[in-house]
């Protein structure tokens, strides 16, 4: 089985859920979008792979915005289309953060500017533990989605939306990915600069939980396959 990962830039790797891929028998095939050179300049021309040539797509996080198409207009916009294709194909789609939010807008939805960040550790409201563990999850986003028509969302906080499903494509607005080599890597490409955070306390506290969030990660992915093994079960 193949999983194309489509990596929007160079600071946002894959981390455990990577490495559950890989035990469930995929074999991970990359597609970066912006190359480390043009992190400051992204508006780059990218030639996708064909999504629906794939067993599974995942859609990484970024730190750009889904609906500024003056910057990032000549990759967000094919990629949307991408996501559509393989929608119609049966294709399933795990989208994180950036990547959770492009499935919104591309089924339908919407992405704007959230009334406040969520940036650390953050406890969830769940509706089904085996598709969304209760956590708490790692969140660094800015922006926040409205469900496409027909997408049943299942988890959330008072700040946002957290997780839906529509058919076969699975949204997450939090980072199950995130490593504390990560979170490192994060922070020295400068992401807390403008930002109030007491960064000491962040890391001790990634470290902390790595252990947990390692079995989170992993149950997550498996109720990912899980589901996708499923649905496609029945529809045959």
């Amino acid at each position: 089985m193949k999983l194309l990962v489509v990596q929007h830039d160079h600071v946002s790797p894959l981390g455990r859920i990577a490495e559950r891929f890989t035990d469930h028998g995929y074999d991970l095939v990359h597609h970066t979008v912006v190359p480390a050179d043009r992190f400051d300049t992204p508006g780059v021309t990218t030639e996708f792979p064909d999504f629906t040539a794939f067993d599974a797509v995942l859609a990484m996080g970024a730190p750009w915005s889904t609906y500024d198409h003056a910057l990032i207009g000549s990759w967000v916009r094919p990629e949307m289309e991408q996501l559509r294709r393989a929608d119609a194909a049966g294709v399933p789609v795990l989208g994180i953060c950036f990547g959770g939010q492009l499935l919104a807008a591309a089924h339908g939805g919407s992405v704007a500017r959230s009334p406040r960040p969520e940036i650390g550790w953050t406890d969830l409201r769940t509706d089904d533990e085996a598709v969304v563990p209760a956590g708490p999850w790692f969140e660094w986003h800015y922006d926040r989605w409205t469900l496409p028509p027909g997408a049943v969302e299942v988890a959330r906080n008072d700040a946002a939306s957290q997780a839906f499903v529509l058919r076969r494509n699975l949204a997450l607005q939090f980072h199950p990915e995130l490593t504390p080599a990560m979170l490192d890597g994060w922070l020295a490409q400068g992401a807390a600069a403008t930002l109030n955070l007491d960064v000491e306390a962040l890391v001790a506290r990634t470290r902390h939980e790595s252990e947990r969030a390692t079995r989170q990660a992993h149950a997550l992915v498996d109720g990912f396959v899980r589901q996708r093994y499923l649905a496609a079960t029945a529809s045959r």
